[in-house]
């Protein structure tokens, strides 16, 4: 299974502000993260974590709460992420900037673009591939985004047949609440409506 995840801002402070976070405190949070991914995260899973796991926290701290999660977990680097600790840079299957992934459930496969930081215009966003990012967590910037990228498919022919599809992926999303999500979850908020 595949799980997907961004912008958990762990030993962040002011990210419980910043974001109107459900939680009175950083243990509060971490306690709810790592108990909802390790609730349905199994070790044979790859979770797919876009960025900013942290703020720089205190090293032994993160480490030894990262290394509490379940999964082999590729870090697609944000701008937060700090990897020059040896021992952490293990936790990880694989760390990079970029990567491109195949999902599939309901016998369909899905091609996925996964980075950061949101890209206007990624590789074949007009054949259907979907575009998961974060850092733009509820801002306006994220509505910005996504406002383009319709305009954009209302004005341009080759778009027309297929609507491209990016999905912010960050922990604080309604459709994330906090936990990894396969693409089947994101998907299906995605038709309830709970994206927009």
């Amino acid at each position: 299974m595949k799980y997907y995840i961004s912008d958990l801002h762990l030993f962040h402070k002011s990210s419980i502000d910043f974001d109107n976070r459900p939680f009175e405190e950083l243990a509060d949070m971490h306690e709810y993260i790592r108990t909802h991914w390790n609730s349905k995260v199994t070790n044979g899973d790859t979770v797919y974590i876009l960025g900013d796991i942290s703020m720089r926290g205190n090293a032994e701290a993160l480490i030894s709460f990262v290394s509490t999660l379940r999964g082999r977990k590729v870090l697609v680097r944000g701008n937060h992420d700090d990897v020059s600790d040896y021992r952490y840079k293990q936790l990880f299957m694989e760390i990079c900037d970029y990567k491109e992934v195949q999902d599939a459930f309901g016998g369909k496969n899905y091609n996925l673009v996964l980075s950061h930081y949101p890209i206007f215009s990624w590789k074949n966003m007009d054949k259907g591939w979907i575009h998961l990012y974060g850092h733009t967590h509820n801002s306006q910037e994220d509505q910005m985004y996504q406002n383009a990228l319709q305009e954009m498919s209302a004005k341009c022919e080759h778009l027309h047949q297929s609507m491209p599809s990016a999905i912010n992926v960050g922990c604080m999303k309604p459709w994330m609440a906090y936990e990894p999500r396969t693409l089947k979850e994101i998907l299906e908020k995605q038709e309830e409506g709970e994206l927009s």
